[in-house]
């Protein structure tokens, strides 16, 4: 009988060779960006940190369409930091050059995000999963069906997107490639892609659409914490913030909104409320993607050197932006009189929401904690 330190060791080594298997497709493969293709590698490969003493808790963390594991370089730390074993993965298809999502199927993401949920549960008696975007969508179908789940951290959940053709993604598969031009946009930079092709946009709707039509019918029990900008031009975070109340139905769940106070946000509601308007930062609104960031991130931070240019703005302004004069920031297509905008790419309120999760992180799991189902309002 093999012994249980051979168990954990072939567990172990199964999330090295995902390492080490993106590790060599995205070298292999990749459209460089940079002068620096190790570190553009090392951006775009899923990577695991530990605590500095042993522990029970862990938490998988998947990014979103066209995203790398590096997206959760701060979040992973700061879980690391306060006891939790992290791992991220790369989803087939990313990592390389956009055109490689051409061909990818929902069900290929599906597969390696069970197979990993399942190697750490084997490994840690309590694991959590995380998400962005896609990634939420991913991590939450699993969820729903595995009540060993302990919980679940989502950051911009894209239940249902903000467009309002989405639902004819799978069919353009066929017909139009691409919905922008791969020779108009710019496709990649070295930590993500800024377009991608419809198939893309196709796994994404399909994802989406298994959520909604597994929550029509089901709670989630457990702590959950929700993150969403209420100007996200990506997620229809309304339908998002109605899921929350009526289908996420502990009481230690918490939903981070940033933007102006809903009108049901009282101060006995699970939904915390922050500005997303801050003009003495430059700030004009909160992005899809920039509540992942610290302030003080090396690449997306304040002074960090990836300043996303393309946003859709003219191309004076984005030519401005890019020249590196004094920038506005802002979610995707806002644009205001007298202002170039660049993307939002950090969150000023990281470390106040970073213990927010912590507060739903350390929450129990009795039926005490939980919202009776008599109570919890009904979904329509």
């Amino acid at each position: 009988m093999r012994g249980a330190a051979a168990e954990l060791m072939d567990n172990s080594s199964g999330f090295r060779t995902h390492i080490e298997t993106a590790r060599e497709r995205v070298r292999a493969h990749r459209n460089f960006q940079t002068q620096n293709p190790d570190g553009e590698v090392e951006w775009n490969i899923p990577f695991e940190l530990r605590p500095a003493t042993p522990t029970t808790k862990a938490i998988l963390l998947v990014h979103g369409l066209g995203d790398s594991p590096w997206s959760f370089i701060d979040v992973a730390h700061d879980l690391a930091n306060r006891g939790y074993v992290v791992r991220t993965l790369l989803l087939p298809g990313h990592g390389t050059k956009p055109a490689d999502l051409i061909g990818i199927r929902l069900e290929d993401w599906q597969r390696l995000v069970g197979e990993q949920i399942r190697l750490l549960q084997m490994e840690f008696a309590d694991v959590w999963l995380g998400g962005f975007s896609t990634g939420a969508n991913l991590v939450l179908d699993h969820a729903l069906g595995d009540p060993h789940i302990r919980g679940l951290v989502l950051f911009s959940p894209a239940f249902r997107s903000n467009e309002i053709f989405d639902w004819a993604t799978p069919w353009l598969v066929h017909v139009k490639p691409w919905l922008l031009s791969p020779e108009r946009h710019p496709l990649q930079s070295p930590l993500r892609y800024h377009i991608v092709p419809t198939n893309g946009l196709a796994q994404f709707y399909r994802s989406s659409v298994a959520v909604r039509k597994h929550l029509r019918h089901r709670t989630f029990d457990r702590p959950a914490i929700l993150v969403l900008a209420e100007h996200d031009s990506v997620v229809d975070v309304h339908h998002v913030r109605h899921l929350f109340k009526c289908r996420f139905t502990h009481a230690a769940s918490r939903l981070i909104w940033y933007g102006n106070i809903p009108p049901e946000a009282t101060p006995s509601s699970r939904i915390l409320v922050r500005t997303d308007a801050l003009p003495q930062q430059r700030i004009s609104q909160f992005s899809h993607m920039g509540i992942l960031f610290s302030p003080d991130n090396a690449l997306y931070g304040r002074h960090g050197s990836e300043r996303i240019c393309f946003n859709g703005q003219t191309d004076e302004a984005t030519a401005r932006c890019q020249s590196g004069e004094p920038v506005w920031y802002s979610d995707w297509d806002y644009r205001e009189p007298g202002k170039v905008h660049a993307r939002l790419t950090f969150n000023p309120y990281f470390d106040w929401q970073s213990q927010v999760i912590q507060d739903v992180l350390n929450s129990t799991e009795d039926v005490a904690a939980r919202i009776p189902a008599a109570f919890a309002p009904a979904c329509r």
